[in-house]
């Protein structure tokens, strides 16, 4: 399983804020997540097909309710431009996390390495309380805080969220997915509705690391996995698979 270790960028923007004067913030959020659910251009028979051996934590419902944090996403361009964004986030999801297996990082060694000391914020919520959780292995004190500052959710004090909370461990997913470059010169979101190509998003989530011959297994495995999901949603994967 890949272990996240780059510094990750603060979110550019938040999600706009909605507000009625006829519906309580609860039904609100709960149209708001019923009208995402119905819109998403992947199933829930078909995120099945793709995860058969996912952990109960990884719910379809879930990955729904926190859709609506980033509305650009699988929402963005021609129909099969949203499916090949959607395959691709899961396909990297799938990469990251042993097919939706894995909901914390299994090395416990490496989860006191996560705190970065110099921040300012340091690390309230205990020194080995960083590592790795969710569908993209989020780790380390800052991307903690600058995706909750992004959520509006207090995950530097309360990073047992991603692992105990399935839309806000996917919330984080479409985070980085959304914002962040990582790595890369774009972030994934950009990738894949500007046609830069599956290859791309590659490059923002590990760089180096796997990208210009780093290791092209990884990649290839990537790869395979996002041509399959294509394929299930009925799409061609386009081109610039690699990096």
């Amino acid at each position: 399983m890949h272990l996240r270790k780059l510094p990750l960028l603060a979110a550019t923007g938040v999600a706009a804020t909605l507000c009625t004067l006829t519906l309580a913030p609860s039904a609100l959020a709960q149209k708001t997540d019923a009208r995402a659910a119905a819109e998403f251009v992947i199933t829930e028979a078909q995120f099945n097909s793709m995860f058969p051996n996912r952990n109960s934590f990884y719910t379809y419902s879930g990955l729904t309710a926190a859709l609506g944090a980033y509305p650009g996403f699988a929402g963005t361009g021609s129909d099969t431009v949203k499916k090949q964004e959607a395959a691709a986030f899961l396909a990297n999801v799938s990469h990251e996390t042993g097919g939706l297996v894995h909901v914390v990082e299994q090395n416990t060694a490496n989860y006191p390495h996560y705190c970065d000391t110099t921040q300012p914020y340091g690390c309230p919520a205990g020194g080995d309380k960083y590592y790795g959780r969710g569908p993209v292995q989020l780790s380390w004190n800052f991307n903690y805080k600058a995706a909750g500052d992004a959520l509006g959710i207090d995950l530097l004090n309360n990073p047992d969220l991603v692992q105990n909370d399935a839309s806000v461990a996917w919330k984080t997913g479409l985070w980085y997915w959304n914002t962040q470059s990582g790595p890369g010169t774009m972030t994934p979101h950009d990738a894949m509705v500007n046609g830069a190509g599956f290859g791309e998003t590659i490059r923002a989530i590990n760089g180096s690391l796997e990208c210009n011959g780093g290791n092209p297994a990884q990649v290839q495995s990537r790869v395979d996995t996002y041509q399959r999901f294509a394929q299930l949603l009925g799409v061609e994967p386009g081109g610039n698979l690699s990096c």
